[in-house]
Parts: structure tokens; sequence; C-alpha cells
């Protein structure tokens, strides 16, 4: 159960839907620990959110999660106060390379290792270095995929599609120690870096135009179904899709 003053680890904490999942567990008068690749940016999102909040409730941490001795750090330094992390959002990630038709066998290859390590071995690497000292019983680990993992594209879709599999590893084989592990499958979610350069107006219409409910998502949707995975203590194993209807379920 999550209850003020728990601690909460979230990747990617510094934008978008890592910084909207910051900001409602931070609400709550947790304690929540923010990463991120770029210093400045998660150090302003901390510095943002202490502020509202009034007290220092986030935590900023730089870091390179691809890197083992960069995640063992960012470990340590949650660990330093003995209580444990109840909750563990894996939201780091990203679209690193989209290697299309003609390209060059060394443009594929970097494609793919680019997405496998941007979106797969962080979250790995993070959850290995946190499962002992997640909350037993009741720690959670939320992981955020997309809706690539089942419609791709390539690499990306891929990438995505691993961290299902490594949800389900997760569920199981913490479930003895009344640990879940979930995940959420955004479909397209406006307010975001992802997108990058290419969302013009047009694109952002072409994209809604692919949802049933002819909107785009929200970085807080995803984080109130982070929340709500996060508190849901009969649900481990799961992957919720999130999409307006782009994909139906399944």
């Amino acid at each position: 159960m999550i209850g003020p003053m728990g601690q909460i680890v979230i990747s990617g904490g510094g934008t978008g839907i890592g910084l909207a999942t910051a900001r409602l567990f931070g609400a709550e008068g947790n304690r929540v620990h923010i990463i991120g690749r770029r210093e400045k940016v998660v150090e302003e999102a901390a510095a943002t959110l202490n502020a509202e909040f009034g007290e220092d409730r986030v935590v900023a941490h730089a870091a390179d999660l691809t890197v083992v001795a960069d995640v063992e750090r960012v470990a340590g330094a949650v660990g330093e106060s003995g209580d444990p992390v109840d909750v563990l959002v894996n939201n780091a990630g990203g679209s690193f390379g989209n290697a299309g038709r003609g390209a060059s066998l060394a443009e594929i290859e970097a494609d793919y290792r680019a997405n496998f390590e941007g979106n797969v071995v962080t979250a790995v690497l993070l959850t290995h270095a946190l499962i002992p000292q997640l909350t037993r019983p009741g720690g959670a680990i939320v992981t955020v995929s997309s809706i690539a993992a089942v419609r791709g594209p390539g690499s990306y879709g891929g990438a995505k599609a691993y961290l299902h599999a490594a949800t389900w590893e997760w569920a199981a084989s913490l479930a003895p120690d009344g640990i879940r592990a979930n995940a959420v499958a955004p479909g397209f979610t406006g307010e975001t870096e992802f997108f990058g350069p290419r969302m013009s107006a047009e694109f952002h219409a072409s994209r809604v135009g692919q949802t049933l409910l002819k909107k785009a998502g929200t970085p807080e949707e995803i984080a109130d179904a982070i929340k709500y995975l996060a508190g849901a203590t009969n649900v481990t194993g799961e992957i919720l899709h999130i999409n307006g209807g782009a994909v139906l379920g399944r």
C-alpha cells in the first residue's frame, strides 16, 4: 500500500509522462526520486516540483541507465535513507533510430542496438538493481511500454514488446515476495518530447485521426494509469493499453 512518505523511483522523470507521474505521487507526500540523462532537466524538474509542494520531496539523479556504474550509484543513493522503495516506474526510453528500407547494415545495426539499449537495458538494469529494496509485501513495478509493442514499427516496437515479456517475468518471479509488476502501453500522447521536430499540426492531426475517440492522450492520463497499477493490489502481469481505441484490446 502506497502512503505518504513512501519512496517512489521514476526513470525518465524530468519531462512528459515521468514528470506528470512525479507530480502525482509527490502531491501525496511521497519522497520521489526522478532519474534522467540530462542533469539540468532533472534538476530543474525537481526544483519546480519542490516549489509547488513547498518542501523538498523530489530528489534528482542524473544518470545514464545503460551504464552499470550509474545504475549502481542511483540505487545506492535511493537506499541511503534505509526506507524501502514502494513503487518503481520504468519510464526512461524513446525512439532512438528508424532505419528504413535501403539503409546499410551498419545503420540497421545502430538502430536496433540503440532502441534495445535505450528502452530495454535501462528498465532491466534499474529494476534488478532495486529489487532488493522493493517493499515486501506491497512493492510495485510499473513499466511504460507503447502501442508500438503490438503494432510496430521495427526496432522500437520490438524493444517495447520485450518490456511486456520482462513484465510477465517479474510478475511471476516476484509474486512470492508480494511484489507486483505491470505495464502501461500508451498510444499517441501529446505534450511530450517524444516526437521532437516531427510534431507539426498535420502530424498531430494524423495521429489523433487514428483513434476512435479522436483525441490525443495526455501525460496526466498516463500518470493516472501508472498510479492505479501501483496501488491495485490484485493486479499483476497485466498490460494496460491507453490509446483512445487506436488499437483494440488484446
